[in-house]
């Protein structure tokens, strides 16, 4: 299976929360994200007061191979939106799985799951 790792989750990595040995397997061989999870971990409030942190987020994510928004992803969220009411991060994230055959690495499975998308739960600390 491969995988796209939701934003929730990027930053519980990012700051050490997690401690399942799958998503330390999972980023090894599947790091991938979307452009939406770039844009919403580097934005994450807590990189304005430390400009070393957000240095070493932008090198942390410039690890990750990202999947930019095409049409056919827009096309997909707009009707996630349509649809199921989904908030339009969570259905850029959705589509992008769909569009490309990949399950969402997330906390937050019921958010994926619920509009068709396969999921990947991962324990926190």
């Amino acid at each position: 299976m491969r995988y796209l790792i939701d934003t929730n989750i990027i930053i519980y990595y990012f700051n050490g929360l997690t401690a399942d040995e799958t998503l330390h397997t999972v980023l090894r061989e599947s790091f991938k994200i979307s452009i939406i999870s770039q844009i919403e971990f580097l934005g994450w409030g807590e990189f304005t007061t430390n400009p070393e942190l957000y240095r070493q987020a932008r090198e942390f994510i410039g690890h990750a191979s990202l999947y930019q928004l095409t049409e056919e992803i827009a096309e997909q969220t707009i009707r996630l939106r349509q649809q199921f009411k989904t908030k339009t991060p969570d259905a850029i994230i959705a589509a992008t799985a769909l569009v490309n055959g990949l399950a969402v690495v997330t906390n937050n499975t019921s958010d994926f799951s619920r509009v068709g998308v396969n999921t990947l739960a991962v324990q926190l600390k």
